[in-house]
């Protein structure tokens, strides 16, 4: 007889399922809930958080891919950055580096006109430079200023590979680094009234300051007794050499360059000058405003002249600028101010223009003029030099063993 057989053994009737099976296959759990689905998707197998880390990671892989294609390569950004911090396989990956890229302009030259307080500026320079960790270049070369093709390669060749950020200073004419293939870098520099420039470079190569008068005669040994005396209002009125064109023609060549016709008088070199002061200068100040010029360069120019003010102002360093005080200095006659006016005209030109475009900057950032106004005059009446403060004044002969004495004090 055969035996019945045991439900669930494979009769007509499904075998009951376990409350736990019907549960995880969706239907009523033991609570009397429905447990919710898993979403439908491409990957099944993946829980929501995973999802949405995919679809960050795809989306980030979208936009550098996007940022690698519009700038035909890797970020520029990432890889200055990389090598900024430093990556020991920079080299290995991209072969040698190109030179930082500093947020800042790293490249400065102040060619500074002589007579025109730059031995103020570059003693400043000199303890800003301590403080703020640029390099400052100086040169050993302080009387030429007009150069050759070659010696102009060569001087740009030395100040494009100086260390960065530098800034480099000497008494030369503008230089078109361009020309020469080369980046161009960021001019400073300052100018003062053409006849108080005049006068104060006549009675300092002739007299000196400080250091006295026979001191003076010692680096000037060549410079006969009847030239050193010579009164200025007969040089003037007799139009000695020195007191004539072309030597006064001499603040426009320091912006219009090398070229052979910027050491002539005249409309083509005056407008040269204007060009690059317009293209090629950052700033281009008046020395009767100083303490403007200095607050504008800390502003344009924080990794260089961040605090200049406050330490020109500060009165150890004050007492400096009665050191180099011109001596034996003489007012000429009005007949012989109005002959200098005339002869530098153009030198009055280009004075003016830049004063104005000073005061357009000055403006700009609301400064105005602590210089009280002067009375009315005549046109031709050009101030003396006895109504403007001295500044620490310079020489263009060789002044750094002075300014390293000054420093180690």
């Amino acid at each position: 007889m055969k035996k019945k057989q045991q439900h669930g053994g494979g009769g007509d009737c499904p075998a009951t399922r376990p409350p736990a099976a019907v549960a995880a296959a969706g239907g009523p759990s033991q609570g009397g809930g429905w447990k919710r689905r898993r979403p439908l998707s491409l990957l099944p197998f993946l829980s929501l958080r995973d999802y949405g880390f995919c679809m960050a990671a795809l989306l980030l892989f979208c936009v550098g891919s996007l940022f690698y294609q519009l700038n035909g390569g890797p970020p520029h950004f990432l890889l200055d950055l990389r090598h900024y911090l430093g990556n020991s396989t920079y080299l290995d990956d991209h072969g040698p580096p190109p030179q930082k890229v500093l947020p800042f302009p790293s490249q400065v030259i102040y060619n500074r006109v002589g007579k025109c307080g730059s031995r103020t500026v570059v003693l400043l320079l000199r303890i800003l430079s301590e403080k703020h960790g640029f390099n400052l270049v100086t040169s050993d070369i302080h009387n030429k200023t007009r150069l050759t093709k070659n010696e102009q390669m060569e001087l740009i060749k030395n100040i494009s590979t100086a260390e960065q950020p530098y800034l480099f200073t000497r008494h030369v004419h503008f230089l078109n680094f361009s020309r020469f293939g080369g980046d161009q870098p960021v001019y400073i520099n300052i100018i003062r009234d053409p006849v108080n420039r005049f006068l104060s470079n006549y009675f300092f190569r002739r007299f000196g300051d400080w250091r006295g008068e026979q001191n003076h005669m010692i680096r000037t040994p060549s410079m006969r007794q009847e030239e050193r005396y010579l009164d200025i209002n007969v040089c003037i009125l007799e139009n000695y050499p020195e007191c004539s064109n072309p030597r006064l023609f001499y603040i426009i060549p320091y912006f219009c360059g090398q070229h052979p016709r910027c050491r002539e008088p005249g409309e083509w070199a005056l407008e040269r000058a204007k060009l690059n002061v317009n293209e090629n200068f950052l700033l281009v100040g008046i020395l009767e405003e100083l303490e403007d010029v200095l607050l504008l360069l800390e502003r344009f120019l924080p990794h260089y002249f961040k605090d200049v003010l406050s330490i020109y102002k500060n009165p150890e360093h004050r007492k400096l600028g009665n050191l180099t005080v011109t001596v034996k200095k003489t007012v000429p006659s009005p007949e012989a101010i109005q002959i200098l006016y005339q002869r530098m005209r153009y030198e009055y030109e280009f004075y003016y223009y830049v004063k104005e475009q000073f005061h357009l900057l000055k403006r700009k950032f609301g400064l105005k003029s602590h210089i009280r106004k002067p009375r009315p005059r005549p046109e031709f009446f050009i101030p003396s030099p006895l109504e403007t403060e001295e500044p620490i004044d310079d020489e263009e002969e060789d002044d750094e063993k002075w300014l390293e004495d000054i420093y180690k004090r």
